[in-house]
């Protein structure tokens, strides 16, 4: 392990440490291109990403539990693979990130989980505070527009851009994420897709729903989830809209998209079904 390694790490750590004592591994957190659910981080959301990941914990299925701590990132880049391109036909970028793990009795598991290939997809856990639309540049997050995310429009796929990333909170290592080549934390539909149906005001409903149990995630942890379920399952979009703004004030985030763990399954799987 190279000097300028061990100095990054142990900025962090509250004695230094040697190389023997530690255990590094890279990440891609995530990229520019469109995901499973139809969404993308411009090229400016990406570089805020990786400035505000320097020193974010990683943890399981995004349990946000002090137990559940298992690495931290020391460093972060954004890679351009100038050999590929994004769906939208522009060169496909990533964030990748390196990690460090003080070695113990209790994670040499892991290690030998992570150096074997088990344990490798991981989804990131930020806000993003616009959500435009790649169609008319809409942001999604302040008024709807007529376009729907996963349907073409002149040939266009349409999908959301996310943008001004507010805050990063942490990384976890998941069975499935939402990018195919990283995973970001957002739900897709059971098949892969987004809903292309009707529904600017279905899809509306469901983004503010989405955007609840999000929010009351991090106000009040997964039985806070339960709760704001159960109080927006009747409830009309003004209605929906009165209670984000609630939960808005209450985790001190207006207007701003939080993105949680693997949205890939349902509610059951992880509390909050994002």
């Amino acid at each position: 392990m190279e000097k300028d390694t061990l100095d990054k790490i142990n900025r962090f750590t509250r004695r230094e440490f040697s190389a023997d004592e530690l255990y590094t591994f890279s990440v891609i957190l995530c990229d520019n291109d469109i995901d499973r659910d139809c969404e993308c981080f411009s090229d400016s959301a990406l570089e805020k990403l990786k400035e505000l990941f320097i020193g974010r914990t990683g943890i399981f299925d995004h349990d946000a539990s002090t137990a559940n701590q298992n690495a931290r990132i020391f460093d972060t880049e954004i890679v351009t693979d100038e050999q590929r391109t994004t769906k939208y036909g522009v060169p496909y970028r990533y964030l990748k990130a390196s990690a460090y793990m003080v070695r113990t009795d209790d994670n040499k598991n892991l290690i030998a989980e992570i150096d074997g290939g088990i344990k490798k997809e991981v989804s990131i856990s930020c806000s993003a505070a616009k959500r435009k639309c790649s169609v008319c540049g809409c942001d999604k997050a302040v008024q709807s527009c007529s376009h729907i995310k996963g349907k073409s429009y002149g040939g266009r796929l349409c999908h959301i851009v996310l943008d001004n990333i507010t805050d990063a909170y942490e990384w976890s290592f998941v069975a499935v994420p939402a990018q195919v080549n990283a995973g970001v934390t957002k739900k897709f539909t059971d098949d892969g897709t987004s809903k292309s149906a009707a529904d600017d005001i279905t899809g509306g409903e469901h983004e503010l729903r989405r955007d609840i149990r999000r929010l009351a995630y991090f106000s009040g942890g997964r039985q806070a989830v339960l709760l704001a379920e159960a109080a927006a399952k009747n409830m009309n979009r003004l209605q929906l809209e009165g209670l984000k703004k609630a939960y808005e004030k209450l985790s001190g985030r207006n207007k701003t998209e939080v993105q949680l763990s693997a949205e890939t399954e349902n509610d059951a799987a992880a509390v909050y079904k994002l």
